[in-house]
């Protein structure tokens, strides 16, 4: 999904025209941003948080060459999915998996985890 998807899904739900819904989530979005820059938390109930976390500097490989290239510390984003959000994905990938059990074995997808058997 983009953000073209989401901008058509609000339109369509709040009877906006699309400019109106592309305003407001793009201004959604720059409202996390600077909440995240001058916060480093931004908590949406029943949806999650974002946090700002320091990654340390680390010794990497280039996978092309296989050189061993060295990686400064920088600052990421990460993202917690709050109970109600865990709870909705849980059950949509329980039924998407008991749909697959049904499909022939060449037809589920390659990286769900093998059988416990």
């Amino acid at each position: 999904m983009t953000k073209k998807d989401i901008v058509r899904i609000i339109s369509k739900e709040l009877h906006l025209p699309r400019k109106e819904a592309h305003k407001a989530i793009q201004k959604t979005f720059e409202a996390i941003i600077d909440g995240l820059k001058k916060e480093g938390r931004i908590e949406l109930r029943n949806f999650g948080v974002f946090v700002v976390k320091e990654r340390a500097p680390r010794m990497a490989r280039n996978p092309r060459t296989g050189e061993n290239v060295w990686i400064e510390a920088k600052k990421t984003v990460v993202f917690k999915p709050g109970k109600e959000m865990g709870d909705n994905i849980q059950s949509y990938q329980s039924n998407s998996q008991k749909s697959n059990e049904k499909k022939p074995q060449n037809l589920q997808k390659r990286h769900q985890p093998p059988n416990k058997n």
